[in-house]
């Protein structure tokens, strides 16, 4: 199955998809990276996340650009975290011009090989009114990329506030 997990910054997305992928990742559950150790904040949110993966059973592998490279155990629970961050890496350091369809490839070939797949992506479309044209053409191609997963995903979840606001699919009981 395949989850997309939609929040702003500090909504609770993270948490609420390491909490699903322990609920129906029985077998091997994989962490996928994607924020690149870039500067000191980065570096203070990735220890953050780590310290909530902590004791939760997951395998981390990082992966800033190429998703379609990596080799997943059968029947494991992938949660891909983020893919605001692999859009940026993509965008400016991979993929270049060819993101949209990297990105999608990767995607795809992850969902062929695991159980479960969960991404996490964030909400960035509602933050400003102007941006400088790359900022535009990457909230463009995130958009577009939400839009994508969300066609081919089995549940699309939108975390606000700590509240799942299920928009497509059942919430598990």
């Amino acid at each position: 199955m395949l989850w997309l997990i939609i929040g702003a910054s500090a909504s609770g997305k993270s948490e609420y998809a390491e909490n699903l992928a322990v609920s129906i990742g029985r077998k091997k559950r994989i962490y996928i990276a994607t924020m690149r150790p870039a500067d000191d904040e980065c570096l203070r949110r990735i220890a953050r996340h780590q310290k909530m993966r902590a004791e939760k059973g997951f395998s981390t592998i990082e992966c800033y650009c190429d998703l379609k490279k990596l080799k997943i155990p059968p029947q494991s629970t992938v949660l891909l975290e983020c893919l605001s961050n692999l859009v940026a890496n993509e965008l400016y350091i991979g993929a270049g011009k060819n993101t949209e369809s990297a990105v999608i490839e990767g995607i795809r070939s992850l969902k062929k090989q695991a159980e479960n797949l969960i991404i996490v992506s964030n909400e960035v479309f509602c933050d400003g009114e102007k941006y400088d044209p790359q900022t535009q053409e990457y909230i463009a191609v995130l958009g577009r990329l939400n839009q994508e997963i969300a066609k081919i995903a089995d549940t699309v979840i939108e975390i606000v506030y700590s509240i799942p606001i299920f928009h497509k699919g059942e919430e598990r009981k």
